[in-house]
């Protein structure tokens, strides 16, 4: 659905030029949440979004959805390995928002092509 298309391997290469945002010494979080609980929490929040905004998603296509998701994630915890339980900085929790955002933004474009197409 959006793991097999450019754009998702171009928000991948997106995050890979931006691993030093994560890399970096200075470690100022500013909670309890760790880089990878923040992308699950913010992942999720918009796939609930997703799925709220389109309502006549069949169970199935639902379902392909919510598989979407793990991949990805498991492509994040890979990517992120060694700092995935990190607490989250200010300016990853930033970039973690945006980049969740737009992996929504890929989810809303393939829907609206499935349904145009229906």
């Amino acid at each position: 659905m959006v793991t097999d298309k450019d754009g998702y391997i171009h928000l991948i290469q997106y995050l890979t030029e931006h691993l030093g945002l994560f890399e970096a010494p200075e470690h100022t979080s500013i909670g309890d949440e760790t880089v990878m609980e923040l992308f699950e929490e913010q992942l999720a929040a918009q796939i609930i979004m997703v799925c709220g905004q389109n309502p006549s998603l069949s169970f199935a296509q639902r379902n392909m959805v919510i598989r979407e998701v793990d991949a990805i994630v498991y492509d994040l915890e890979e990517i992120l390995a060694n700092v995935a339980k990190q607490n989250a900085t200010p300016e990853q929790t930033l970039f973690i928002t945006e980049f969740s955002g737009l992996i929504k933004n890929l989810f809303d474009q393939e829907i609206a092509k499935m349904q145009a197409s229906e």
